[in-house]
């Protein structure tokens, strides 16, 4: 198992990876709002590929992150998104807001 953690990468770009849950979730929470808020991109994009499991924890912190994001005045886009957050966004509705095809 990885380190859960979120960094930041080249170019506006977040590396969210590890486990996501509610042991994870509250330090994840606060460390991507200073990363969005400190990024000098106007176009950010949350890189999951590296993501191992998730809760629906995870699916909130990537809806917090956008509304970080837009608070900011910057777009951010999710990519390599894995299996079971893509479930749990197509069951809650929220495929179409994070772009996943239906």
């Amino acid at each position: 198992m990885s380190e859960t953690a979120i960094r930041q990468g080249a170019g506006g770009e977040l590396l969210l990876s590890g486990v996501l849950d509610y042991r994870s979730g509250p330090a994840l929470r606060e460390q991507g709002r200073q990363l969005i808020a400190a990024s000098t991109a106007s176009a950010l994009l949350l890189d999951c590929a590296a993501v191992e499991k998730s809760s629906s924890v995870g699916l909130s912190l990537l809806l917090a992150f956008m509304r970080d994001a837009r608070a900011a005045g910057k777009s951010l886009k999710v990519r390599g998104l894995p299996q079971d957050m893509q479930g749990i966004a197509r069951v809650s509705g929220l495929h179409e807001l994070l772009d996943l095809p239906a």
